[in-house]
């Protein structure tokens, strides 16, 4: 490798970029570290919120934007648009020529990254293995895992699992998750003014009283049940009877029928206290959870960022089964009256103590200072 090193990050969705922005900003300061950008797949779609006009108005500098979705999200337009960014990410990689490329999670897109990387020898960093969830994330996690050369697992129990698949400990950091770095960073407090610029749809929402924000995902592994999924949570909403949050699913197989769910609601109920939001900036993000009195739905953030706010959360359905999780956290299934019933507990509950399994808020430096020296073998081995 060169004396400064060109770490290339790839963000291919919304969520992607709340979880390395504070990564992006620590190499950026290093002048031993160059930082390249990939920008990709529905972090440049209208209808996603393109996150891409996020990402410039914080002052990053996109090397590459790479549009490589196929209409239509479905089991097969997944499949092929994993392919496509095999194909993208090998041409930029080869253009780019990075040390080190970096990818997050456990999406259909860090799948393409990691293989892309793999194929090209470049050394791949890894944010997030190790973790146990429902869906189709979890192979794609795992397998992820075994492609990368270095591991930034979120907590200890992630750390140890990553190990035990036989991936050197040397080479395996827990850090934290950075997306915990957006929350420590900044003012959580919100207000109308702070939040006017969005617009959204519906209702208008007074930001200042008790909200309940609602984020809800498609699931792979139950294809073509996700507008039924939504139908439940929502009218679970209703049932609760606070001003509601919605914000749009992401691009997994499956959106159209959540997306239809969310949209034949809102035309049906035009009157209810229900705002609708493509997307939020990181940190408005940060302060849209950190103020809601319940959060409901299967996202991560509600897992992750919840625990350490405390936020009381209703995990709906098997996305996140077997997630570790801290003390705010409480599940219920696809049934109206479970999920209403579980958020007026949660509710009840107000707040719980800030619980720091996903790191304190310093996960971004750490990143890059172990990025900047760490020496990566040229063969990786198991270790049993």
């Amino acid at each position: 490798m060169s004396t400064v090193r060109k770490i290339c990050v790839v963000v291919a969705s919304r969520a992607n970029y709340g979880r390395v922005k504070y990564l992006m900003k620590a190499v950026q300061q290093r002048p031993d570290l160059e930082l390249q950008l990939i920008v990709s797949a529905s972090t440049l779609l209208y209808r996603f919120g393109r996150a891409v006009d996020v990402i410039k108005a914080d002052g990053f500098k996109p090397n590459r934007s790479l549009f490589y979705i196929l209409e239509g999200e479905n089991l097969v337009t997944q499949a092929k648009s994993t392919g496509a960014g095999i194909s993208e990410l090998a041409t930029a990689f080869d253009d780019l020529q990075p040390d080190i490329v970096v990818s997050v999670a456990d999406r259909f897109e860090t799948m393409a990254t990691a293989i892309a990387a793999t194929y090209m020898n470049v050394p791949l960093a890894h944010i997030q293995g190790g973790e146990i969830s429902g869906n189709i994330d979890d192979r794609v996690r795992h397998a992820i895992t075994k492609l990368a050369d270095l591991h930034f697992p979120s907590s200890e129990q992630s750390r140890e699992r990553v190990i035990r698949m036989g991936e050197d400990a040397a080479y395996v950091f827990n850090v934290g998750c950075p997306s915990v770095d957006v929350l420590v960073n900044q003012d959580l407090r919100i207000d109308n003014e702070i939040m006017a610029s969005y617009g959204g749809t519906g209702v208008g929402i007074d930001w200042t009283k008790p909200y309940v924000l609602l984020v809800q995902h498609p699931v792979t592994t139950s294809y073509g049940q996700g507008f039924a999924q939504i139908n439940e949570s929502l009218a679970a909403a209703v049932e609760i009877g606070l001003p509601t949050v919605v914000l749009w699913p992401n691009i997994d197989a499956g959106t159209d029928d959540v997306a239809k769910g969310i949209r034949v609601f809102r035309e049906r109920n035009p009157t209810l206290p229900f705002h609708f939001f493509r997307n939020f900036s990181p940190e408005d993000y940060g302060r849209v959870l950190a103020n809601a009195a319940c959060l409901i739905g299967n996202s991560s953030s509600f897992i992750r960022e919840g625990a350490f706010l405390g936020v009381p959360a209703v995990i709906v359905g098997d996305r996140q089964m077997g997630r570790e999780h801290g003390r705010n956290v409480t599940f219920a299934p696809y049934e109206q009256a479970a999920i209403a019933e579980a958020g007026r507990r949660q509710i009840a509950a107000k707040r719980y103590d800030s619980d720091p399994i996903f790191g304190r808020g310093d996960a971004g430096p750490r990143m890059a200072e172990i990025l900047a020296s760490i020496e990566l073998p040229a063969i990786k081995r198991m270790t049993y």
